[in-house]
């Protein structure tokens, strides 16, 4: 099989208040970010402090951080979360600089959902929906095919699935592309479910879909502990890769970034599976 490519989402909506290893300024990002490499992740991923900011001042606090990291990592994966400007209307026009800075791995969340928390009776409640519209998503890609970009493909239940195959069938997927497939435990990402549950049916369900398709993918448990529980394994079983980190961990201790690698790491030495290198997981996604 193929190595195994790790990726590492390092901070997101996880507060210092739920694990203090978590790291929000850039110095901690670079730091994090370096160490991670370190110990055998090839991707890194990561949000940045400054909701509401400009494009241009969004790409500019990404890249204080990314800056260090590059310079000591020239080969490193770096890739930031969509933008959401002043009226928290999502765009992805930040990946325009932040390409012409060096980025090579874009992304795009391909599909809508509801994101909240749950109430004392386990009801879902909120008024927050991720919207990714269909013209949201092909101006996406349209940015990652002229920016040479690789687009993360961030799978929160199948109708995002369904619509990336769509543009993949069109030969319009930009080149380079990863899907991530999102599994959420009852926590979720807010509180609250959605899409599939971190089940083998639930993961043969995807791979039903993909079943064809040659682009690479990932499982992600959100809301829980991915190499704790059994989709880490069934996914290096059938070739696929990893996507964890303190972004969507919550278990019942307070890890670092670098011992959840760690942990991933052990986890496909023990399968036989060899972990990528940031430039092998360059050449198994056929980044531009």
């Amino acid at each position: 099989m193929t190595p195994v490519v790790i990726e590492c989402a390092i901070n997101g909506l996880t507060s210092k208040a739920t694990n203090p290893h978590v790291p929000v300024e850039p110095s901690e990002i670079s730091a994090d970010a370096l160490a991670c490499m370190a110990a055998g992740a090839a991707i890194i991923h990561n949000h940045i402090d400054l909701p509401g900011a400009s494009v241009q001042q969004a790409a500019e606090r990404y890249l204080e951080a990314w800056r260090p990291i590059l310079a000591a990592r020239p080969d490193a994966l770096l890739y930031p979360t969509i933008h959401f400007d002043e009226s928290y209307s999502i765009s992805y026009e930040h990946l325009i600089p932040l390409a012409a800075a060096g980025m090579r791995v874009g992304l795009t969340d391909p599909g809508s959902v509801n994101l909240g928390g749950s109430g004392t009776d386990g009801v879902p409640v909120g008024d927050f929906v991720y919207r990714n519209s269909f013209q949201t998503i092909d101006r996406a890609f349209d940015i990652c095919r002229q920016a040479k970009l690789g687009p993360s493909l961030a799978i929160y239940e199948p109708g995002f699935l369904r619509a990336t195959l769509a543009w993949w069938r069109a030969g319009k997927l930009p080149q380079g592309a990863m899907v991530k497939l999102y599994f959420s435990t009852e926590n979720g990402y807010l509180g609250a479910p959605f899409g599939l549950p971190p089940t083998e049916r639930a993961l043969d369900a995807y791979l039903e879909l993909l079943d064809g398709c040659d682009i690479p993918w990932a499982v992600s448990v959100v809301g829980g502990d991915l190499c704790a529980s059994p989709m880490a394994r069934l996914a290096l079983e059938r070739g696929g890769h990893l996507h964890l980190g303190l972004e969507f961990y919550r278990g019942n201790r307070t890890p670092t970034n670098v011992e959840l690698v760690a942990e991933a790491v052990s986890l496909c030495q023990s399968m036989g599976r060899e972990v990528a290198t940031p430039e092998q997981a360059a050449q198994i996604l056929g980044l531009p």
